[in-house]
This record gives structure tokens, sequence and C-alpha cells, in this order.
């Protein structure tokens, strides 16, 4: 989302508009599903490619540097063993969908907040936001209700984590942390943090 503003992807009044929504969102007026819709929904009018070239330039300068090397070893042995693995994200489809190539992940195991293209132009048209339960749900309509391992860093991961045969919190931030502590999970701390914490 900053990234977006502060490279020209969104006009100045659509910027202005998203920013006084993330304030409301941060006061509680604003719910953590309506934000991660919004957040998708405001590049209506702009062309799929765009959005998709603008994506895999921020992933590679801002979130790549980042990846947790254990994380890409685990998912590799994985899917070396036959190992059905998805991908589940509040964040848009152009965004996880460039990651998830660094994964050997395929498109068609991403579920991502997402919204319908229409004739090459992003629309408002919403048509998944899995965020909290509605990660759960996302996996539900692709046929996995109990899903052997789940992997995530968010308190809005963690109904999805409940559901897993294992979970595990990865890097958590302090209100799943919190969760983790009282459900028993076993927290994972990446190497690089652990090294950052020194």
């Amino acid at each position: 989302m900053w990234w977006t503003m502060d490279n020209g992807v969104l006009s100045a009044e659509k910027t202005a508009w998203l920013r006084e929504r993330y304030d409301l969102y941060k006061q509680g007026a604003v719910s953590e599903v309506q934000i991660c819709g919004e957040m998708v929904q405001v590049y209506a009018g702009i062309p799929v490619q765009r959005m998709q070239e603008a994506a895999a330039v921020f992933f590679r300068e801002c979130i790549e540097p980042h990846i947790f090397s254990e994380m890409r070893d685990l998912v590799g042995r994985l899917q070396q063993l036959g190992t059905d693995v998805w991908a589940v994200s509040s964040t848009n489809d152009w965004v996880i969908e460039e990651g998830v190539t660094r994964f050997g992940i395929a498109p068609d195991h991403v579920l991502s907040a997402r919204v319908a293209d229409h004739n090459g132009i992003v629309s408002q048209e919403l048509v998944d936001v899995p965020t909290d339960e509605g990660k759960v749900a996302a996996l539900a309509r692709v046929g996995i209700s109990a899903p052997d391992a789940v992997f995530g860093n968010s308190v809005h991961d963690a109904v999805m984590l409940a559901i897993a045969r294992r979970a595990f919190p990865v890097n958590p931030t302090p209100a799943l942390l919190e969760r983790s502590t009282a459900e028993g999970w076993a927290v994972y701390w990446p190497a690089a943090i652990n090294a950052s914490a020194q």
C-alpha cells in the first residue's frame, strides 16, 4: 500500500482517501476485512499488467531480501515429498502471485485478496478477502478443511492455524505470540531474527 503511494501507482486523490481509511482502521472504525478489501479495490481502473509489473518491483526490492531461508528450504523439501502447498494471504494477488514464484508455488495455489479483472483492467468487484475466518473459508472452498500444517506470522492467521493438525507460528506478531502461548503452539524464530536480536 505505502509503496504504491510513494511510487506513483495511485493518484493523489486515491492516496488521500486510502490514508484516511487506514487511519480509521487503526482507530478501530474500519474492520480488518474492510481495509484488506479496500486496499485491493483502490486500484480499480489501472491495467492489471501495470499492477503485476509494480508488484514484481515491490517484491524484489522490499520483500525478497527478508525471505527466511529456512522457509524457502522447507517448502522445497515438502514439495519434493509430494506435499500440496498453498499460499493464503489477505495481501493482494499481484504481490502474492509474484512472491510465490520464489517458492515454486503455482498461481492456482494462491488464495489472496483479489478483485475481478475486467478485460485487463482492475475492477472494484471483490472476489475474495481471506483474512481471519476468511482464510479458513477460502481453504474450505478448495477442499481443505484440516491441513496437515499451517505456518503464519499474524494474529489474522490464528483461525487458520487452529484448524491445522500442526500449527507453526513463525516470527509472530505480539498478538499472535500471545495467542500461541495460550494455545500451546510452539513458536519458531528464524535464524535471521535471532541474529538481529543479539
